[in-house]
């Protein structure tokens, strides 16, 4: 038996800066509270949930332009220096997985004035590899 649970978020423009701190709370606190709910025998018995996380932004110009930091309090990550917003999610998606907060992710960008024309910029996060995991793991059980 697989426990598959998954969360679907998507941002289009144009206020990418606030709502991209919006969408990282999200994602781990939606990890979090299953994770919890796992650990507290609140989801049964059963194996491990497979928790997934597929993010589809709007492939834009404003996506892909390097952001400005501002650094009043501490320092930024070197990885978001220079990163535009979807280099930055695709940084924040990877470390999700990375963490353990996710199984497995993936990042899918697509334009308003083609919506049939997808993307996945980095290929650890393409669709592919996200069902590829969910298959793999179907096989185990």
């Amino acid at each position: 038996m697989i426990r598959f649970g998954s969360t679907a978020k998507s941002q289009v423009g144009p206020s990418f800066g606030n709502n991209f701190n919006n969408r990282v709370e999200e994602a781990i606190g939606s990890a979090i509270d299953v994770w919890t709910a796992y650990r507290e025998g609140r989801l049964g018995d059963g194996p491990q949930p497979f928790l997934g996380y597929f993010f589809l932004l709007e492939d834009c110009e404003r996506v892909h332009t390097p952001v400005k930091n501002a650094e009043p309090y501490f320092k930024v990550d070197e990885v978001f220096k220079g990163a535009s917003y979807s280099e930055r999610y695709e940084y924040m998606i990877r470390r999700l997985v990375r963490e353990r907060l996710y199984t497995a992710a993936c990042l899918t960008l697509s334009s308003n004035a083609d919506p049939s024309a997808v993307s996945h910029p980095a290929a650890d996060l393409s669709f592919a590899r996200f069902t590829a995991n969910l298959k793999g793991l179907a096989a185990q059980s």
